[in-house]
């Protein structure tokens, strides 16, 4: 926003002049001069400033402009990399997720089968064992 004042004003001097006269009188002289305030008024030198100001004003949104594009797009980069950061350590969580689910179903494989070789065992013990004992003889 530009905003002009004009005062339009008076500029008086006065001067005054006190002479003896022959006669022994006194005279005095006064003179006035008055010079008007808006004859000095350069009207290019206003519209200079004018175009000036308005010069620097558009200057200055432009460095907005521009400080807000730069912001903007720092601020998308650091969303995309946040955003693919997130993304990685998902995938990765599932990873490692699915090798620990790997790890449990192995384990409980080789268990069940040492259980059944166990009771393979234990089986072929007893029938060993009922082999030795005499059965009963019914008349």
């Amino acid at each position: 926003m530009i905003s002009t004042l004009v005062v339009s004003c008076t500029k008086s001097t006065t001067k005054s002049e006190t002479t003896e006269n022959p006669d022994g009188s006194v005279t005095t002289t006064t003179t006035t001069v008055s010079q008007n305030g808006v004859d000095v008024i350069d009207t290019a030198k206003i519209a200079e400033a004018k175009d000036n100001a308005k010069a620097k004003v558009d200057e200055a949104g432009n460095k907005i402009d521009d400080a807000a594009q730069k912001a903007k797009e720092k601020i998308d980069a650091t969303a995309d990399k946040a955003k693919n950061d997130l993304h990685k350590a998902g995938q990765d969580i599932k990873t490692e997720a699915n090798k620990v689910g790997k790890d449990a179903k192995e384990a409980a494989a080789k268990g069940a089968s040492k259980v059944e070789d166990a009771a393979k065992k234990l089986k072929e013990d007893l029938n060993v064992s009922l082999r030795k004992v005499p059965q009963k003889i019914t008349a």
